[in-house]
């Protein structure tokens, strides 16, 4: 996409001027300005709507016809890995390596929507064993909610977009969508891979601008039938309040845990746990924030830890060789420092990182913190790590729990009936055994508990939230 391009609007299968302010788009590591955002009018939120509800009226694509469709877009994805790549390099500052493997994700998020399309059925219901039923049968079917609409967070621009989309054209439904505002090009590009590969044009709305703004109006709007999520807890419960009964799918905060026992592959520990706190810029929410290491192995894995930590490659996010780049903003990377730099005031002690350069705050990690500590209480959304000593296995995973959220947990150890039960234990939706938190294959169910969310994502979870199961009898 051209250098200071104006982002248009997908709407009705046309390419539109935004009526609303405008939003420059800058390179995160470079500061220079990339694109520019035409934000939609409240008429336009309306149009868009209205396009998506009488395509979803007029147009029905048989289920082979939306596999066709997807793996069409997947193979566009691929044959656009390249510019895909660079668009979010640009966008977001995440760093070459993650963003080349978030295109072949994206492709294959596409390929398992694609199959699902193939397969989503209901199942038979043993009416006949109730008492003077035998006469009757009864199945259920998967019948499409309608509109879908949609918001992602900028820390994944271009995969995060696909789980909300493909899954929803998958189920056959149409869409309209808003990117966040910091990373709206790697979602435009898609949409018009999406045309290219002959999508319906009505099927597909985009709209930008502002979550306050265009993306209140899209929560609020009567015409979305199903609303699907990623971002903050505080904003998913505005969501979730003012959709009311309408059926939502929210993936939001955390402050995600991996504990490694004293029993643990300590070398594959401190490897897994150093990507799982940095790679990124520790903008996931499941990035290890609260590192758990048993006490008597704390020396011996810290050192590991350490040397992990200092062979990560900081700076130019196009480098092929850099594992850390800038994080989304210099206000955030200045935020981060802070807490930082408050915990050190209230007696932690650093070991390495905590003073960032604009916007690139370097792998810090952090020992002796106390439970009231923001970096420990509150999502960072930083590379930042603390680690935290245990004695016993039951204490570390009473510390996992006792917050708010619960969305995904690593536990690393070789005793296999120790993992089962840490695993029944840990309040969360995914734990990953002799893995760290971060840990994910798209085609996974993911879902968090307590406030890290509702709902269900991966594509064939995704794909059952947005279809509604209606029961149907037969009397014979």
């Amino acid at each position: 996409m051209p250098r200071e391009h104006a982002i248009k609007l997908l709407i009705d299968g046309v390419w539109v001027e935004g009526d609303g302010d405008s939003i420059s788009v800058v390179d995160k590591y470079s500061g220079q300005p990339i694109g520019l955002i035409q934000s939609a009018s409240t008429a336009q939120v309306d149009a868009a709507v209205s396009a998506a509800r009488r395509s979803f009226e007029s147009i029905k694509l048989e289920p082979h016809e939306r596999y066709r469709l997807l793996m069409r877009v997947a193979d566009l994805i691929e044959a656009n890995r390249d510019a895909l790549a660079e668009l979010i390099i640009s966008e977001s500052g995440v760093p070459w390596k993650d963003s080349n493997n978030e295109v072949g994700r994206a492709a294959e998020t596409f390929r398992l929507s694609a199959e699902e399309a193939r397969r989503l059925v209901g199942e038979m219901v043993p009416i006949q064993g109730a008492a003077g039923q035998s006469h009757r049968m009864a199945f259920t079917i998967r019948v499409p909610r309608g509109v879908v609409g949609g918001i992602s967070s900028f820390n994944s621009p271009l995969n995060m977009v696909a789980h909300k989309v493909a899954p929803a054209l998958a189920a056959g439904n149409s869409v309209v969508f808003k990117p966040p505002a910091a990373t709206p090009l790697s979602a435009t590009r898609l949409f018009e891979l999406m045309l290219e590969a002959g999508v319906p044009p009505t099927h597909i709305n985009l709209v930008h601008g502002e979550g306050r703004g265009v993306g209140q109006q899209l929560v609020d709007h009567e015409g979305i039938d199903f609303f699907t999520f990623t971002g903050s807890t505080p904003v998913g419960k505005l969501i979730r309040q003012s959709r009311g009964l309408r059926p939502v799918a929210l993936e939001l905060g955390s402050i995600a845990a991996t504990i490694v026992c004293a029993d643990a592959d300590l070398d594959r520990a401190a490897l897994r746990c150093a990507q799982s706190g940095f790679r990124r810029q520790g903008q996931a929410c499941t990035s290890t924030q609260r590192l758990f290491v048993q006490r008597e192995i704390l020396e011996t894995f810290t050192a590991k830890l350490m040397s992990e930590v200092a062979s990560l490659v900081v700076g130019d996010p196009r480098d092929h060789h850099t594992d850390v780049g800038p994080m989304i903003s210099e206000k955030d990377a200045a935020r981060a420092e802070a807490w930082v730099q408050e915990a050190v005031a209230q007696g932690a002690t650093l070991l390495a990182g905590g003073v960032r350069t604009g916007s690139v705050l370097p792998p810090t990690v952090l020992t002796d913190v106390t439970p009231g500590m923001r970096v420990l209480c509150e999502e960072i959304f930083a590379p930042v790590l603390s680690i935290i000593p245990f004695d016993t296995l039951d204490e570390a995973i009473d510390r996992v729990n006792a917050t708010e959220f619960g969305l995904a947990a690593g536990l690393f150890t070789r005793d296999i009936q120790r993992a089962l039960e840490g695993a029944a234990r840990l309040h969360v939706g995914v734990v990953h055994l002799n893995d760290a938190s971060s840990s994910r294959v798209d085609l996974i169910p993911f879902a968090g508990v307590k406030e890290s969310g509702v709902g269900v994502e991966g594509p064939k979870y995704a794909i059952r939230e947005m279809t509604e199961e209606r029961l149907v009898t037969v009397t014979l």
